[in-house]
């Protein structure tokens, strides 16, 4: 579904990328938002760490009066529910496969691949993350919701896959609500899942730059700090 190419960083250290987290911005960003947290993060040195960032495709997004911007998917009401395209939503999971199944190819374990999301972009990593038909690392749900909770068929081989869900109690755009339910209704489908919860609005704040640094650190297998 992307309209371009991602953004892809490769590791710090000057050799090739042994892990890969793949990270979907929220609604009218792109995938360069996030480019400066990775340099932020406090990942071990041991590790050597790909980041793809892709961009999402434009389009009307009916909440904002049917204006163009870059979206995963569109969103109908703002209500609670959060009224969605729910198969622009898969669509996009299926774009993050097709990234998946890239990094497998340049020779990533799948068991060593993290996928994030923030916002929008965390809905879909929910729904990515959990039906790949391969092992994966982890899921990072940052401010986000699970918005396919009551539709989506599970893939059998991520049955274990940790859950690490972040959210701001301030936060006024996806109420923290929204992400303590998400949270509550992956429990319910049996996953293990980690929440945190931040003194901040729809963003990211220091100490939660840390808390992924070592999650990732945890999940990759970082012996060096």
């Amino acid at each position: 579904m992307a309209d371009s190419s991602p953004l892809i960083i490769e590791p710090r250290q000057a050799r090739a990328a042994d892990a890969t987290v793949i990270l979907l911005h929220g609604l009218g960003a792109d995938g360069h938002d996030f480019e400066p947290l990775v340099p932020a993060l406090p990942l071990a040195k041991d590790l050597a760490v790909r980041f793809v960032l892709p961009h999402a495709p434009r389009m009307p997004v009916t909440v904002n009066g049917g204006m163009e911007m870059p979206a995963w998917y569109d969103i109908l009401d703002m209500n609670l529910g959060r009224r969605i395209d729910e198969a622009q939503l898969k669509a996009s999971a299926d774009m993050v496969h097709g990234l998946i199944d890239a990094e497998i190819a340049r020779g990533i374990d799948s068991r060593r691949i993290i996928v994030a999301g923030f916002s929008q972009g965390g809905a879909v990593a929910y729904h990515a993350a959990l039906t790949y038909p391969k092992p994966l690392g982890g899921l990072l749900a940052l401010s986000t919701y699970f918005a396919t909770a009551t539709s989506i068929e599970p893939s059998e081989a991520n049955r274990a896959l940790p859950i690490e869900v972040h959210h701001g109690s301030f936060d006024p755009v996806v109420p923290e609500a929204l992400g303590h339910e998400g949270a509550e209704r992956a429990e319910a489908l049996g996953y293990a899942v980690t929440y945190r919860t931040y003194p901040m609005q729809h963003a990211l704040c220091p100490e939660q730059i840390e808390d992924i640094g070592q999650w990732l650190n945890a999940r990759l297998g970082a012996k060096e700090a």
